[in-house]
Protein backbone atom coordinates (compact mmCIF):
# COMPACT_ATOMS: atom_id res chain seq x y z
CA UNK A 1 0.00 0.00 0.00
CA UNK A 2 1.31 3.41 -0.99
CA UNK A 3 1.53 5.60 2.16
CA UNK A 4 2.70 9.11 2.74
CA UNK A 5 3.38 10.58 6.18
CA UNK A 6 2.39 14.25 6.10
CA UNK A 7 4.70 16.39 8.16
CA UNK A 8 7.82 14.30 7.40
CA UNK A 9 10.21 16.70 5.76
CA UNK A 10 12.09 13.97 3.94
CA UNK A 11 8.92 13.15 1.95
CA UNK A 12 7.74 16.73 1.49
CA UNK A 13 8.32 16.82 -2.27
CA UNK A 14 6.33 13.60 -2.81
CA UNK A 15 3.54 14.79 -0.53
CA UNK A 16 3.17 18.09 -2.30
CA UNK A 17 3.44 16.91 -5.86
CA UNK A 18 1.84 13.48 -5.79
CA UNK A 19 -0.83 13.10 -3.14
CA UNK A 20 -1.36 15.66 -0.39
CA UNK A 21 -2.70 19.19 -0.52
CA UNK A 22 -4.24 20.80 2.56
CA UNK A 23 -6.64 22.66 0.28
CA UNK A 24 -7.29 19.76 -2.11
CA UNK A 25 -6.63 22.16 -4.97
CA UNK A 26 -3.63 22.05 -7.33
CA UNK A 27 -1.13 24.79 -6.67
CA UNK A 28 -2.48 25.62 -3.18
CA UNK A 29 -0.51 23.08 -1.16
CA UNK A 30 1.55 24.52 1.65
CA UNK A 31 4.99 23.40 2.74
CA UNK A 32 4.61 20.33 4.92
CA UNK A 33 6.84 21.80 7.59
CA UNK A 34 4.43 24.70 8.04
CA UNK A 35 1.36 22.51 8.54
CA UNK A 36 0.36 21.58 12.11
CA UNK A 37 -1.51 18.48 10.95
CA UNK A 38 0.39 15.21 10.96
CA UNK A 39 -1.68 12.36 9.58
CA UNK A 40 -1.18 9.40 7.28
CA UNK A 41 -2.81 9.91 3.90
CA UNK A 42 -3.81 6.95 1.78
CA UNK A 43 -5.62 6.54 -1.53
CA UNK A 44 -8.96 6.54 0.36
CA UNK A 45 -9.34 8.32 3.70
CA UNK A 46 -12.01 8.68 6.42
CA UNK A 47 -12.43 12.45 6.25
CA UNK A 48 -13.90 15.04 3.90
CA UNK A 49 -10.75 17.13 3.46
CA UNK A 50 -7.69 18.43 5.25
CA UNK A 51 -8.34 22.09 4.44
CA UNK A 52 -8.18 23.04 8.11
CA UNK A 53 -9.87 26.22 9.28
CA UNK A 54 -6.61 27.60 10.67
CA UNK A 55 -5.39 30.28 8.31
CA UNK A 56 -2.96 32.54 10.13
CA UNK A 57 -5.03 35.63 9.36
CA UNK A 58 -8.20 34.11 10.84
CA UNK A 59 -8.90 35.05 14.45
CA UNK A 60 -11.73 35.21 16.98
CA UNK A 61 -12.77 37.89 19.43
CA UNK A 62 -15.75 38.41 21.74
CA UNK A 63 -17.98 41.42 22.39
CA UNK A 64 -19.82 42.09 25.63
CA UNK A 65 -22.66 44.56 25.78
CA UNK A 66 -24.52 46.60 28.41
CA UNK A 67 -23.88 45.46 31.96
CA UNK A 68 -25.62 48.37 33.70
CA UNK A 69 -28.64 50.60 33.37
CA UNK A 70 -30.34 48.50 36.04
CA UNK A 71 -27.82 45.69 36.25
CA UNK A 72 -28.70 42.20 37.42
CA UNK A 73 -26.06 40.93 39.84
CA UNK A 74 -24.06 37.88 38.86
CA UNK A 75 -24.69 37.94 35.12
CA UNK A 76 -21.51 39.68 33.98
CA UNK A 77 -19.35 37.58 36.30
CA UNK A 78 -20.91 34.45 34.80
CA UNK A 79 -20.21 35.83 31.32
CA UNK A 80 -16.52 36.23 32.18
CA UNK A 81 -16.33 32.56 33.17
CA UNK A 82 -18.05 31.50 29.96
CA UNK A 83 -15.76 33.65 27.82
CA UNK A 84 -12.83 31.92 29.48
CA UNK A 85 -14.28 28.59 28.35
CA UNK A 86 -14.20 29.73 24.72
CA UNK A 87 -10.80 31.46 24.80
CA UNK A 88 -11.15 34.30 22.26
CA UNK A 89 -8.03 36.28 21.50
CA UNK A 90 -9.48 39.38 23.17
CA UNK A 91 -12.74 40.92 24.37
CA UNK A 92 -14.17 44.37 23.61
CA UNK A 93 -17.21 46.15 25.05
CA UNK A 94 -19.82 48.62 23.82
CA UNK A 95 -20.04 50.57 27.07
CA UNK A 96 -22.21 51.02 30.19
CA UNK A 97 -19.83 49.18 32.47
CA UNK A 98 -20.83 50.88 35.76
CA UNK A 99 -24.10 52.47 36.92
CA UNK A 100 -22.55 55.95 37.26
CA UNK A 101 -24.86 58.95 36.97
CA UNK A 102 -23.42 60.46 40.13
CA UNK A 103 -21.00 63.20 41.16
CA UNK A 104 -19.87 61.16 44.15
CA UNK A 105 -16.35 60.01 43.34
CA UNK A 106 -16.49 57.54 46.22
CA UNK A 107 -19.41 55.84 44.52
CA UNK A 108 -17.49 55.70 41.21
CA UNK A 109 -14.50 54.19 42.96
CA UNK A 110 -16.63 51.40 44.42
CA UNK A 111 -18.35 50.69 41.12
CA UNK A 112 -15.13 50.62 39.11
CA UNK A 113 -13.45 48.46 41.74
CA UNK A 114 -16.32 45.98 41.56
CA UNK A 115 -16.21 45.86 37.77
CA UNK A 116 -12.44 45.57 37.51
CA UNK A 117 -12.46 42.75 40.08
CA UNK A 118 -14.58 40.79 37.60
CA UNK A 119 -12.19 41.64 34.77
CA UNK A 120 -9.27 40.24 36.73
CA UNK A 121 -10.84 36.83 36.22
CA UNK A 122 -10.72 37.27 32.43
CA UNK A 123 -7.90 35.30 30.81
CA UNK A 124 -7.42 37.57 27.80
CA UNK A 125 -7.21 41.34 27.11
CA UNK A 126 -10.29 43.51 27.59
CA UNK A 127 -10.83 46.74 25.63
CA UNK A 128 -12.96 49.44 27.24
CA UNK A 129 -15.52 51.50 25.31
CA UNK A 130 -17.40 54.22 27.23
CA UNK A 131 -21.18 54.51 27.54
CA UNK A 132 -23.45 57.19 28.95
CA UNK A 133 -23.42 55.52 32.38
CA UNK A 134 -19.62 55.65 32.37
CA UNK A 135 -19.38 59.29 31.21
CA UNK A 136 -22.58 60.73 32.63
CA UNK A 137 -21.09 64.13 33.43
CA UNK A 138 -17.88 66.17 33.24
CA UNK A 139 -16.52 64.81 36.51
CA UNK A 140 -17.05 61.21 35.43
CA UNK A 141 -15.41 61.98 32.10
CA UNK A 142 -12.35 63.38 33.89
CA UNK A 143 -12.29 60.30 36.11
CA UNK A 144 -12.32 58.03 33.05
CA UNK A 145 -9.34 59.90 31.58
CA UNK A 146 -7.44 59.52 34.86
CA UNK A 147 -8.15 55.79 34.97
CA UNK A 148 -8.05 54.79 31.30
CA UNK A 149 -6.73 57.75 29.31
CA UNK A 150 -8.38 58.07 25.92
CA UNK A 151 -12.15 57.85 25.44
CA UNK A 152 -11.66 56.90 21.76
CA UNK A 153 -8.81 54.98 20.13
CA UNK A 154 -7.88 52.48 17.44
CA UNK A 155 -5.72 49.40 16.95
CA UNK A 156 -4.93 46.92 14.18
CA UNK A 157 -4.86 43.15 14.44
CA UNK A 158 -4.02 40.86 11.51
CA UNK A 159 -4.73 43.68 9.04
CA UNK A 160 -8.16 44.39 10.55
CA UNK A 161 -8.78 47.85 11.98
CA UNK A 162 -10.64 48.27 15.29
CA UNK A 163 -12.07 51.69 16.13
CA UNK A 164 -13.59 52.52 19.53
CA UNK A 165 -15.68 55.70 19.45
CA UNK A 166 -17.08 57.87 22.22
CA UNK A 167 -20.73 58.70 21.60
CA UNK A 168 -20.78 60.93 24.73
CA UNK A 169 -18.44 63.61 23.40
CA UNK A 170 -19.01 65.89 25.26
CA UNK A 171 -20.80 64.23 28.21
CA UNK A 172 -24.55 64.77 28.64
CA UNK A 173 -25.03 65.47 24.93
CA UNK A 174 -28.52 64.65 23.71
CA UNK A 175 -29.15 62.29 22.16
CA UNK A 176 -25.40 61.68 21.54
CA UNK A 177 -22.40 63.46 20.05
CA UNK A 178 -19.05 62.89 18.39
CA UNK A 179 -16.98 66.01 19.01
CA UNK A 180 -15.10 67.89 16.31
CA UNK A 181 -11.71 66.70 17.57
CA UNK A 182 -12.90 63.09 17.54
CA UNK A 183 -14.27 63.51 14.02
CA UNK A 184 -10.93 64.85 12.77
CA UNK A 185 -9.07 62.06 14.56
CA UNK A 186 -11.30 59.40 12.97
CA UNK A 187 -10.87 60.81 9.48
CA UNK A 188 -7.09 60.72 9.95
CA UNK A 189 -7.12 57.15 11.35
CA UNK A 190 -9.20 55.85 8.47
CA UNK A 191 -7.05 57.61 5.90
CA UNK A 192 -3.89 56.11 7.41
CA UNK A 193 -5.45 52.66 7.39
CA UNK A 194 -6.94 52.55 3.92
CA UNK A 195 -5.32 49.14 3.39
CA UNK A 196 -7.18 47.45 6.28
CA UNK A 197 -9.04 44.42 4.96
CA UNK A 198 -11.95 45.10 7.37
CA UNK A 199 -12.90 47.81 9.87
CA UNK A 200 -14.83 47.15 13.08
CA UNK A 201 -16.48 50.14 14.76
CA UNK A 202 -17.62 50.04 18.40
CA UNK A 203 -19.64 52.71 20.19
CA UNK A 204 -22.31 52.87 22.82
CA UNK A 205 -25.27 54.66 21.30
CA UNK A 206 -26.54 53.45 17.89
CA UNK A 207 -26.50 56.81 16.13
CA UNK A 208 -28.10 55.45 12.96
CA UNK A 209 -31.20 54.41 14.92
CA UNK A 210 -32.02 58.01 15.90
CA UNK A 211 -33.96 58.90 12.77
CA UNK A 212 -35.00 62.35 14.05
CA UNK A 213 -31.56 63.44 15.24
CA UNK A 214 -29.62 66.19 13.48
CA UNK A 215 -26.85 63.92 12.24
CA UNK A 216 -24.80 66.82 10.89
CA UNK A 217 -24.83 68.50 14.29
CA UNK A 218 -24.15 65.32 16.28
CA UNK A 219 -21.20 64.39 14.06
CA UNK A 220 -22.63 61.10 12.82
CA UNK A 221 -22.68 62.36 9.24
CA UNK A 222 -18.97 63.07 9.55
CA UNK A 223 -18.34 59.55 10.94
CA UNK A 224 -20.16 57.93 8.02
CA UNK A 225 -18.45 60.18 5.51
CA UNK A 226 -15.06 59.15 6.89
CA UNK A 227 -15.98 55.45 6.73
CA UNK A 228 -16.85 55.89 3.06
CA UNK A 229 -16.88 52.76 0.92
CA UNK A 230 -14.48 50.66 2.97
CA UNK A 231 -15.63 47.27 4.31
CA UNK A 232 -16.85 47.73 7.87
CA UNK A 233 -19.23 46.53 10.58
CA UNK A 234 -20.66 48.65 13.40
CA UNK A 235 -21.60 47.45 16.90
CA UNK A 236 -23.48 49.47 19.54
CA UNK A 237 -25.44 48.88 22.74
CA UNK A 238 -27.57 51.21 24.87
CA UNK A 239 -31.04 50.01 23.84
CA UNK A 240 -30.72 46.58 25.54
CA UNK A 241 -32.29 45.05 22.47
CA UNK A 242 -30.67 43.03 19.69
CA UNK A 243 -31.27 43.94 16.05
CA UNK A 244 -29.38 43.99 12.78
CA UNK A 245 -29.70 46.96 10.42
CA UNK A 246 -28.23 47.35 6.96
CA UNK A 247 -27.17 50.93 6.27
CA UNK A 248 -25.05 52.03 3.33
CA UNK A 249 -24.77 48.35 2.47
CA UNK A 250 -23.00 47.60 5.78
CA UNK A 251 -24.18 45.62 8.79
CA UNK A 252 -24.96 47.66 11.90
CA UNK A 253 -25.89 45.89 15.14
CA UNK A 254 -27.55 46.97 18.35
CA UNK A 255 -26.71 44.36 20.97
CA UNK A 256 -28.86 43.03 23.79
CA UNK A 257 -27.40 42.76 27.32
CA UNK A 258 -24.66 41.14 29.34
CA UNK A 259 -26.36 41.78 32.67
CA UNK A 260 -28.12 45.10 32.02
CA UNK A 261 -31.82 45.65 32.65
CA UNK A 262 -33.96 43.39 30.47
CA UNK A 263 -37.29 41.59 30.55
CA UNK A 264 -35.51 38.69 28.81
CA UNK A 265 -38.52 37.94 26.62
CA UNK A 266 -36.43 36.06 24.11
CA UNK A 267 -35.01 36.11 20.61
CA UNK A 268 -38.22 37.24 18.89
CA UNK A 269 -37.98 40.64 20.61
CA UNK A 270 -34.19 40.73 20.90
CA UNK A 271 -34.09 40.47 24.69
CA UNK A 272 -31.48 38.07 26.05
CA UNK A 273 -28.10 38.04 27.76
CA UNK A 274 -25.39 37.48 25.19
CA UNK A 275 -21.81 37.38 24.08
CA UNK A 276 -21.06 38.15 20.43
CA UNK A 277 -18.48 35.83 18.89
CA UNK A 278 -16.73 37.17 15.79
CA UNK A 279 -14.46 35.11 13.57
CA UNK A 280 -12.50 37.18 11.07
CA UNK A 281 -12.07 35.19 7.88
CA UNK A 282 -10.04 36.14 4.83
CA UNK A 283 -12.82 38.16 3.16
CA UNK A 284 -15.40 38.96 5.85
CA UNK A 285 -16.33 38.38 9.50
CA UNK A 286 -18.60 35.56 10.64
CA UNK A 287 -20.78 36.73 13.54
CA UNK A 288 -22.44 34.41 16.07
CA UNK A 289 -24.68 35.43 18.96
CA UNK A 290 -24.03 33.21 21.97
CA UNK A 291 -26.78 33.25 24.58
CA UNK A 292 -25.32 32.99 28.06
CA UNK A 293 -27.72 30.29 29.19
CA UNK A 294 -26.56 28.12 26.29
CA UNK A 295 -22.86 28.04 27.28
CA UNK A 296 -21.87 25.50 29.92
CA UNK A 297 -18.58 24.12 31.19
CA UNK A 298 -17.56 20.47 31.16
CA UNK A 299 -19.35 19.84 34.46
CA UNK A 300 -22.83 20.54 33.12
CA UNK A 301 -23.58 16.86 33.81
CA UNK A 302 -21.30 14.53 35.75
CA UNK A 303 -22.20 10.95 36.61
CA UNK A 304 -20.53 8.38 38.85
CA UNK A 305 -18.85 5.47 37.10
CA UNK A 306 -21.14 2.48 36.51
CA UNK A 307 -20.56 -0.21 39.09
CA UNK A 308 -20.92 -3.93 38.45
CA UNK A 309 -24.02 -5.45 39.87
CA UNK A 310 -23.54 -7.40 43.05
CA UNK A 311 -23.53 -11.11 42.49
CA UNK A 312 -26.46 -12.97 44.03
Amino acid sequence: MHKIFVGTLALAAIALTAVFSTSNAPGNARAVGDDPMQIRVEATNPWTSLALNNEKRNFQFAIVTDRTGGHRPGVFGAAVKKINLMQPEFVISVGDLIEGYSEDNGQWALEWAEFQAKLRQLEMPFFYVPGNHDLANRLMSENWKRKFGRTYYEFRYHDALFVALNSEDPPSSEPFAFGAEQQAWLADVLKRNEDARWTFVFMHKPAWAYADADHEKTGWTSVERALGNRKYTVFAGHVHNYAKFVRNGRDHFTLATTGGDSKLRGKDVGEFDQIVWVTMKENEPVIANLLLDGIEDKNVRTLPLPQPKAKQ
